[in-house]
């Protein structure tokens, strides 16, 4: 049997443009934002804007705290519908 359910997934796009819209509302400059987090070079910051790559979880914690929100806040995700085989037997987990 088949069903359909509704799952979340990352916009890296949109979760960098929102860090970069972030951090221009509070002032702070990628330079900054690379010593602040111990990077080498700042083209991780600009990679997480272009939506390359995300942070981490534990760079999300401190990029959060120095922008003063909430982690959530910081990733955008959408919902994407999808189906998936429900073997006969096998109990649906619901959230």
């Amino acid at each position: 049997m088949k069903t359909t359910c509704l799952k979340p997934v990352l916009d890296l796009e949109a979760t960098g443009e929102k860090i970069k819209t972030l951090m221009k509302q509070k002032g702070i400059a990628v330079r900054k934002l690379k010593e602040i987090m111990g990077f080498p070079f700042v083209q991780t910051i600009y990679n997480w804007f272009s939506g390359k790559n995300m942070p981490t979880i534990d760079n999300l914690v401190v990029l959060a705290q120095i922008l003063g929100v909430k982690m959530d806040d910081l990733v955008v995700t959408n919902t994407v519908e999808t189906v998936i085989d429900i073997e006969e037997g096998v109990e649906e987990i619901s959230a």
